[in-house]
């Protein structure tokens, strides 16, 4: 199963603080909105969103459907069907992808140590 783009999703204290430190490490920033809360980074294909009062803890994220460059990635499987698969092996979603829909969609998983798991479709 191709989980499409990883990136991190932090929740973050000091939006303007977080955005400066990962400034010095070379990422620049490539969607979002401060006012907002919210910050999409990139230092080459590695990407970062800064979330400022959105979450309570990290989450890794994937993204179906999008090359690492975040051009669209023909050969994805969507993500109603990743969720229909992973559902068959018995797995447990914190919340799900409306599966009547077609789309942009998303699922959440807990990993077994607790840590957030986001699949995010956009397209």
């Amino acid at each position: 199963m191709k989980l499409g783009t990883f990136s991190i999703s932090l929740a973050v204290k000091d939006i303007t603080a977080s955005r400066a430190f990962y400034q010095k490490l070379g990422f620049a920033m490539v969607d979002g909105d401060p006012d907002q809360g919210w910050l999409i980074l990139a230092n080459g294909d590695a990407k970062v969103g800064l979330f400022q009062d959105m979450f309570e803890s990290n989450i890794l994220t994937f993204h179906p459907g999008v090359r690492p460059a975040g051009a669209p990635a023909e050969d994805h499987l969507d993500i109603r069907d990743m969720q229909k698969q992973l559902k068959h092996q018995g797995m447990t979603f914190v919340s799900e992808a409306d599966e009547s829909t077609s789309g942009p969609a998303s699922f959440m998983l807990t990993d077994p140590d607790g840590n957030t798991i986001l699949v995010d479709q956009h397209a």
